[in-house]
């Protein structure tokens, strides 16, 4: 008696096949999207920052930058497939974050004040977010 192994089971060490021709077009589309994305979610973060509930702020800002921010993240890591994908909308949300805490608009007034501590945890957890993302890609629990 002897056995036989189906060809489907037996497993073979080459490579994948290459892929698409049209990789690059997605992967370019995936870094464009995630810039714009970027962007706009940033500005919605600020507009969030200020609201408040019968007085009391609620610190929408703070989970929305979280959970926009990883999503950013990891959209930008699979569309691309490239691991240094991830610092383009961690640099360009913190010079837009960063730009808002430093800059004034025409009445001298701040978009994010330093007494706002709203303001300041948004800075800090949103960009911990891509760095927490970017350790755990580094030590391989996110995978492409």
């Amino acid at each position: 008696m002897t056995v036989s192994t189906s060809p489907s089971l037996v497993q073979s060490s080459e490579e994948p096949p290459p892929p698409p021709a049209d990789s690059a077009l997605i992967r370019a589309a995936g870094l464009v999207v995630t810039i714009v994305a970027t962007m706009v979610t940033a500005v919605v973060e600020l507009y969030l920052t200020p609201l408040r509930i019968a007085g009391v702020p609620i610190g929408a800002s703070v989970i929305f930058a979280v959970a926009v921010n990883w999503a950013l993240a990891w959209f930008v890591l699979h569309t691309s497939r490239r691991p240094w994908a991830v610092g383009v909308p961690w640099v360009l949300w913190t010079v837009i974050m960063l730009f808002a805490a430093g800059a004034r608009t025409t009445e001298g007034d701040y978009l994010l004040g330093g007494d706002d501590w709203i303001a300041l945890v948004m800075i800090l957890v949103g960009s911990l977010s891509f760095a927490v993302f970017a350790y755990r890609m580094i030590l391989g629990k996110i995978r492409l």
